[in-house]
């Protein structure tokens, strides 16, 4: 039996590998950190209810989404 993987947890995968790559550049995995909170606010969106081990509090989502506007 197969469990799915948490919304968003293959963004998350590639934020910590990014992250392991660049260990004293952080600022390289900017884009990927980007979609990871781009992927969670999507989630929140659709089911304010909704909860994934790879995503941060949807109060942390909106507030990393505002002070990182495009």
């Amino acid at each position: 039996m197969s469990k799915e993987s948490p919304p968003c947890q293959a963004q998350a995968c590639d934020l910590q590998d990014c992250l392991g790559r660049n260990t004293y550049h952080p600022e390289k995995c900017d884009n990927i950190l980007r979609q990871l909170y781009e992927c969670c606010q999507q989630m929140y969106k659709a089911n304010p209810q909704s909860e994934s081990s790879a995503c941060p509090l949807p109060n942390v989502v909106d507030r990393w989404m505002k002070d990182h506007a495009k």
